[in-house]
């Protein structure tokens, strides 16, 4: 089945949406994801490019070094600073929205944990996702 899902900054100047099914939705525990989410972990709704468009607003780009040591770049709402979505090099051809940006979020179910190496000590992981210690 095919889905359209919507999502918006947090002033909602920066408006966007997904056609489709997400690849995978990925719950990352590296300390770079820890920083951008101010929370013990961050997340990802891989997607096709294609599949990811603007609706309104422009977006304010940056490029960071991950904490593989590849690079990701970053879109973010000049307005009020919320992250909507990484084009990170190692998934060539994908866009990483992030979830918590979707109108509604209740349709988001992680399918991996990453660095999971660094996962904060009293944090459980689900046993029925998928693990990797590193990326």
């Amino acid at each position: 089945m095919n889905h359209t899902r919507q999502g918006r900054c947090q002033c909602g100047s920066v408006q966007y949406e997904v056609d489709g099914e997400p690849v995978m939705v990925v719950v990352c525990h590296c300390t770079d994801c820890q920083r951008q989410s101010g929370s013990a972990f961050g997340m990802s709704m891989i997607v096709p490019r294609g599949a990811f468009r603007l609706l309104s607003g422009d977006v304010k780009m940056f490029v960071r070094k991950t904490d593989s040591g590849r690079r990701s770049t970053c879109a973010f709402c000049p307005e009020c600073g919320t992250q909507i979505y990484q084009e990170p090099e190692f998934v060539s051809g994908m866009v990483s929205v992030k979830p918590g940006t979707l109108d509604d979020t209740s349709v988001v179910r992680p399918t991996l944990q990453t660095w999971t190496a660094r996962k904060h000590p009293w944090l459980d992981l689900n046993a029925d996702v998928p693990t990797l210690e590193q990326q």
